[in-house]
């Protein structure tokens, strides 16, 4: 995760591991990460997510200790490529066959891949040209194995977009729009989604003065008028600026899902605290399982909540705190 305003997910119920429908339905996932000293082993934080009633888990990288406590979980996964990788997985088919035949295919019947995520926030930046060919040469690659419902597509942070504001403005940075053309188009073609990464906490923490904490926690009393569009949720303003600029490139059909959004609960007080990252998460998870935006009001988002665990290993601060438990799998707060 970045710190620009930057995991959940919604789907059907999973009839085959390996053939898994990717329709709209009322669940919720959460990204699991793995950047801390003192966390649980793989089998005791999967344990926890079944537990816990969560059916989706989003993972940033394939660590093979993880995709084995996988096997036979129901738990529908997300699963990212390395960054560092792209640019092998870009120039070579050959590379891309490799990786998804580490990472993917002894695990097939056993473990449910819903995703293949190309870059985690690498757009923009320097690794931002790999992404488009990696991504065509991965989806080859799980056509050629069977694993045709498998899609493939990237996440994108806040500052992907030059303009977000008001949402109807919204239109990709200069530097990157071919790429997201490429992006998009590969996305219609293969009906996958744009992974788009939704902080309203960060853009509220930044400027409190004109961000109010009840339009940050979907709480708004006077909606901010966008044209013939209401908005009573930061959140949701956030979400039609990437589909405004999706508009923009002709690229309207391409769905969003959210790959990350949380709130944390301590590290820079007083806008985090417990009550806070509670009460945000909730009505994320309220708002995603019933709505959509005011530009798609009829399309309900696939969304990962950020994230299971504190992570010690992070940035010192807030993003240390964004976890539903501590490394003890207590939680922080009542929540699951």
């Amino acid at each position: 995760m970045g710190t620009s305003w930057t995991c959940w997910i919604t789907v059907t119920v999973l009839l085959v591991a390996h053939e898994v429908p990717l329709t709209s339905g009322h669940l919720i996932g959460v990204c699991y990460g793995t950047q801390g000293d003192n966390l649980p082993s793989p089998t005791d934080v999967i344990n926890l997510y079944k537990r816990s009633n969560i059916e989706m888990i989003r993972l940033f990288e394939p660590l093979a200790e993880v995709l084995e406590a996988l096997r036979g979980s129901n738990l529908l996964v997300s699963l990212g490529v390395r960054n560092e990788d792209l640019q092998s997985l870009s120039s070579s088919q050959d590379a891309a066959n490799a990786w998804v035949g580490a990472h993917i295919v002894p695990y097939k019947n056993d473990v449910s891949f819903g995703w293949v995520t190309l870059g985690n926030e690498v757009i923009p930046g320097p690794e931002s040209s790999y992404v488009a060919s990696a991504m065509t040469n991965i989806h080859n690659a799980l056509l050629s194995n069977g694993l045709d419902r498998v899609k493939v597509t990237t996440v994108v942070p806040g500052n992907a977009l030059a303009t977000s504001y008001p949402p109807s403005a919204g239109a990709f940075s200069p530097d990157v729009l071919n790429i997201m053309k490429d992006i998009a188009t590969f996305l219609y073609q293969t009906g996958a989604p744009l992974m788009v990464n939704v902080y309203p906490y960060f853009a509220y923490s930044a400027d409190p003065t004109h961000i109010s904490l009840d339009y940050a926690m979907f709480n708004g009393k006077d909606p901010i008028i966008d044209g013939n569009y209401q908005y009573f949720s930061l959140f949701e303003a956030m979400v039609d600026a990437f589909n405004a600029a999706l508009e923009k490139i002709n690229a309207a059909d391409v769905p969003i899902a959210v790959s990350e959004s949380g709130w944390p609960s301590s590290g820079n007080e007083p806008y985090t605290s417990i009550t806070n990252a509670q009460t945000y998460n909730a009505n994320l998870m309220k708002h995603v399982i019933g709505n959509g935006t005011p530009r798609k009001p009829d399309h309900l988002m696939d969304t990962f909540m950020f994230a299971m665990f504190n992570e010690d290993l992070k940035a010192a601060g807030v993003e240390q705190n964004f976890g539903f438990f501590y490394p003890n799998m207590q939680p922080v707060y009542p929540f699951w």
